[in-house]
């Protein structure tokens, strides 16, 4: 049985794991929160991520370790740790340099160990990290995913394109296999350097990012002088060149990857004495569309007495992340402006809205 090694089973590592066992692995996985390993090892942790508890329960070759060490017993180690945002726009790196630092301390590993980051990083950090861990016998890669909350083991194994950031041509085969042996799509495999790979990885959410505010732009547009947008918008997409994913009017993008990830390509644009306008434009364009969803609400719902009734307030309807929600933001707008606004939420997002002082009416 093959092995491999995941650092890092919270929520997408676990994902990755899990769906690399039901392929015909054998997965060890790291992590340093010993409380969630137990529940993982006794597999009665439960997960908001769809099919994740099954699998979990199912599962007969998943390995949980609280020491780094055996972990490395495998050759390749898939590196799926957090990295938020900085207040600056940039990525914070710490939960994968505070890993290079425990990896330095162990020494050379006497047989090469081929470390593939998963997580989202700033364009050269990976070049960076190579060069921190060549001398300890480490290849660094980098291998981004491309997935959506609520659809992660489903978008992990129907990949449309699996994106590799090579260390040398041979690391890239052992990736490339890895993929080929558990997904079902048949996906294209783009491999690239390093940095081309960091580069692609936001660039192509930003390319998202933009034709989901030019989809609302242009709804925005049609409304104002009595058009019909969803026509409109379903001709445009029927062109081949353009087509119709994400070309849909309707609320703004959000959640934890897509606005970051804008502005980080900007930042690193700006940094290379390149004015990347397009990012700006799309960023904009959704803070407008926002105004503009209010401002034709109020033109159409005059009476601030009717419910208007929400049944979530999330970023997605799949997911309980409130991060950068669109339509959180409409709701809290038409709350201050004196509308009745009712939220029919799950209670575990209503925990988290009472956590930062957020209140709703509710139907129950």
């Amino acid at each position: 049985m093959k092995s491999i090694s995941v650092i890092g089973v919270g929520k997408l590592g676990l994902c990755f794991g899990l769906n690399l066992e039901k392929a015909g692995y054998r997965v060890d996985g790291y992590d340093i929160n010993k409380e969630y390993l137990t529940k993982l090892r006794n597999k009665t942790f439960i997960s908001s991520e769809p099919g994740v508890t099954d699998l979990l329960k199912n599962s007969k070759n998943l390995y949980l370790h609280d020491n780094l060490e055996n972990v490395l017993e495998n050759n390749v180690i898939f590196v799926v740790v957090h990295t938020p945002s900085l207040p600056n726009g940039k990525y914070d790196h710490q939960y994968i340099e505070g890993l290079k630092e425990k990896l330095i301390s162990l020494g050379v590993q006497k047989y090469t160990k081929h470390l593939v980051i998963n997580c989202t990083t700033f364009p050269g950090y990976c070049d960076e990290l190579q060069k921190d861990l060549e001398d300890y016998n480490y290849t660094v890669s980098y291998n981004p995913e491309f997935i959506a909350q609520g659809t992660i083991l489903k978008d992990q194994v129907n990949a449309d394109m699996v994106l590799i950031g090579e260390a040398n041509s041979h690391v890239g085969n052992v990736i490339q296999n890895i993929y080929i042996d558990h997904c079902t799509s048949n996906p294209r495999i783009c491999r690239m350097s390093r940095i081309s790979a960091e580069i692609t990885k936001l660039s192509l959410n930003c390319f998202l990012t933009t034709k989901i505010s030019f989809a609302n732009m242009i709804g925005d547009i049609s409304d104002k002088v009595g058009g019909e947008k969803d026509k409109i918008l379903e001709a445009i997409g029927s062109d081949s060149r353009i087509g119709n994913k994400f070309l849909k009017w309707g609320y703004g993008y959000g959640g934890p990857c897509f606005p970051r990830d804008n502005r980080a390509l900007n930042i690193f644009a700006e940094e290379n004495s390149i004015d990347a306008q397009i990012s700006r434009a799309t960023d904009k364009m959704n803070d407008l569309h926002l105004t503009y969803q209010v401002e034709e609400f109020m033109k159409n719902n005059p009476d601030k007495e009717k419910p208007i009734v929400f049944d979530y307030v999330t970023y997605k309807p799949q997911s309980t992340i409130l991060e950068e929600s669109q339509q959180l933001k409409f709701a809290l707008t038409l709350q201050k402006l004196g509308y009745n606004v009712i939220v029919n939420e799950r209670d575990s997002v209503n925990d988290e809205l009472n956590k930062v002082g957020i209140k709703f009416k509710s139907n129950e």
